[in-house]
């Protein structure tokens, strides 16, 4: 799997927060993320010999490949308290990332470094870079800024807007499940058994031969009852469990693109079209 190394110059610091917020919700790695401002700055410098060189440092941060404009320009974006972004991506999340870094519009390098005298319009068009090293700001509407059109006198230039779909993840809501104790009243027949005494008596008409007790006697029978006694007891009955289940949707997005385009017109000598194409 490989890797590259995505590079934005942003002018003040809450630009470049923006940009990292948006890629870690874009799923990138916080580890790959880093933002230099000029402390960070001063920190590397101290740790390589060729510091003191335009490009020593951002060779020693992004590779060999970086070329003279280019560093000149991330110093003077520093120095103005600008902040330099980078991302460590796989090569086939190029594209996202730098749609993602777009959005919080950093600096064109292009252009910042012919409108600033750092270089010539003429060099920095024959400088072949990365995409990644030079991320069109999303706020332009056109290719080049009316500074750098005037340093390029005899030049149009035609842009074209690329659409670039990122992703961001946000909450939609939330699901909760909560466990509380009810009461109801329950009610169930008993069967209770009880033993009671009863009393008999029976006239006899017959005289009894033989002697009469005449002696005090008691006769006693104990009586009982049935009562009903309660108790209660507890089970598990049912387990409730709350769990994510992912799922995914294409989703189409639709966006006009601009593009510009030229109209050629060749005109006579006595003012009328000789030919007209697009």
């Amino acid at each position: 799997m490989a890797y590259e190394k995505v590079v934005a110059v942003y002018d003040t610091a809450a630009h470049a927060e923006s940009a990292a917020a948006a890629l870690r919700a874009g799923g990138f790695s916080a580890a790959d993320i880093s933002i230099i401002d000029q402390q960070r700055l001063r920190e590397h410098k101290a740790e390589i010999k060729d510091s003191n060189e335009t490009r020593g440092i951002w060779r020693h941060l992004f590779g060999h490949d970086v070329h003279e404009h280019e560093a000149a320009v991330y110093n003077q974006a520093l120095a103005a308290n600008g902040v330099v972004l980078t991302a460590r991506v796989i090569d086939s999340e190029v594209a996202h990332a730098v749609g993602i870094l777009n959005s919080a519009r950093p600096v064109d390098i292009n252009d910042r470094a012919v409108t600033t005298g750092v270089a010539t319009a003429a060099r920095v068009d024959a400088v072949e870079r990365k995409l990644a090293s030079v991320p069109l700001a999303a706020s332009q509407a056109v290719a080049v800024s009316p500074k750098l059109a005037q340093a390029s006198e005899g030049v149009l230039r035609l842009a074209e807007e690329q659409l670039q779909v990122g992703k961001q993840m946000v909450e939609t809501g939330e699901t909760r499940v909560r466990r509380y104790v009810t009461e109801r009243e329950v009610k169930q027949d008993v069967s209770l058994h009880e033993e009671h005494a009863e009393i008999l008596r029976r006239a006899i008409s017959e005289p009894i031969a033989g002697e009469i007790d005449w002696a005090d006697r008691t006769l006693h029978v104990v009586e009982t009852a049935e009562h009903a006694l309660v108790s209660k007891t507890a089970r598990i009955v049912e387990e409730v469990e709350l769990r994510k289940l992912g799922s995914d949707h294409v989703e189409t997005v639709a966006e006009k693109l601009r593009r510009q385009q030229v109209e050629i017109e060749r005109i006579g000598a006595d003012g009328k079209v000789i030919a007209n194409k697009a």
